[in-house]
């Protein structure tokens, strides 16, 4: 891709972005249209082909969308350097705020107080990813319609077996991902090297407040898990919480469920990318080395799957077997999510106060207008409290 003149300096848009990583709520589909608000339509620094390209390889690779598109953005006009300095502007706010709040989930996580507030915060949690797992069906799935279901029954097929064996084994098994891309490219847009008589094929997966603590060998578990997480995970940053859940929880011990609870909670509550929650993660299990190492192997892979596609990527895009591929592993990524949030909700929801609390910020996102995930989460530590402490 040829790099082309910009009309605005590296430092604007790194302090965009900067702006936007310490102010920008509401998760990936927000930030994805103050992007495009700010940076197409107002200041016109980028053409709106220029966005639509970006967008579609955010869609198609792996890792976080927001974060995805912002790096392609850097990239466009300041080519590698842009891609890495906004990609870090973007990142950044959120990766102290998230740092700030384990250091005081250290600290305080025991007391009763803050033990209150995460009751009524770890239910509403579960009410907006549930609501989450809805849009996100019907939007890589399909909508909820006989003939839109009838035409993408095969992606319902994946979506369905990936909630049940998720929701079963309390587990995930990547490579049910990668086959439900595999059988589904075969089926919809099967690539001309099948037709081959020879053919060779080559698939590379790339797959106090304890600030100071850590253990050398704990990091290099946290960078290599977080690595593959960062590197198998498509769409939003919500769809990265089954694969956490597995990992961090079932697999590893490093937290438990409601420690883990906690941490997609903080991801809430603070602007910027919803992946940053792996920051959190990471701090809980190996101080602040923990934190960069968790956010470093999460946000890398996708890094890498931005800046270096782009040059090529007008071709890629084209390529219909790579569509429907990406396609049939999204399809299974959303039904591992809702697998997931099965398993958290049978552990999260314990009482029938916790259980209106998520039912009511279900109906409060739908109904309520322009209603942002923080302000729900603060009202609903509220409540916690009251419920705790009174009750």
């Amino acid at each position: 891709m040829e790099i082309a003149k910009a009309n605005y300096s590296l430092s604007e848009l790194v302090k965009y972005f900067l702006k936007l990583g310490t102010l920008g709520f509401g998760g990936p589909v927000a930030l994805i249209g103050y992007m495009h608000r700010d940076l197409v339509e107002e200041r016109q620094w980028i053409s709106e082909d220029e966005y639509r390209e970006g967008l579609a390889l955010a869609q198609l690779a792996p890792g976080p969308l927001a974060a995805q598109l912002g790096i392609y953005l850097g990239y466009v006009h300041h080519g590698v350097w842009g891609a890495t300095l906004t990609g870090l502007a973007f990142v950044l706010p959120s990766f102290i705020m998230v740092v700030l709040l384990g250091i005081a989930y250290k600290l305080y996580g025991g007391l009763f107080w803050m033990q209150a507030v995460f009751y009524g915060v770890g239910s509403a949690v579960i009410g907006i990813i549930s609501l989450s797992c809805y849009k996100l069906t019907i939007k890589s799935v399909s909508k909820l319609e006989k003939e839109a279901m009838k035409d993408r029954w095969l992606l319902w097929v994946f979506f369905i077996v990936m909630a049940v064996v998720t929701g079963l084994t309390e587990r995930e098994e990547v490579w049910l991902f990668i086959f439900s891309g595999l059988i589904y490219m075969v089926v919809k847009a099967p690539p001309k090297w099948l037709f081959k008589k020879q053919t060779t094929l080559s698939v590379v997966l790339l797959a106090g407040s304890g600030f100071w603590q850590y253990e050398p060998g704990q990091l290099e578990q946290l960078g290599w898990f977080f690595t593959k997480a960062g590197a198998f995970v498509f769409g939003s940053g919500l769809a990265i919480i089954p694969f956490l859940q597995a990992g961090v929880v079932d697999q590893m011990g490093w937290l438990n469920e409601h420690q883990f609870l906690d941490s997609v909670a903080v991801a809430m509550i603070t602007p910027g990318p919803v992946v940053i929650t792996v920051a959190f993660i990471g701090f809980l299990v190996s101080g602040f080395a923990g934190a960069v190492v968790a956010a470093a192997g999460v946000f890398f892979p996708c890094y890498l799957f931005t800046v270096l596609p782009a040059p090529y990527f007008k071709k890629i895009a084209k390529n219909k077997s790579v569509k429907v591929f990406v396609d049939g592993i999204t399809a299974a990524v959303v039904g591992a999510l809702v697998g997931s949030v099965f398993v958290i909700a049978t552990r999260a929801i314990v009482d029938l106060p916790s259980a209106i609390i998520a039912v009511v910020s279900i109906l409060a996102l739908i109904y309520v207008k322009k209603l942002q995930e923080p302000y729900l989460i603060l009202c609903a530590a509220i409540v916690g409290f009251l419920l705790k402490t009174y009750f």
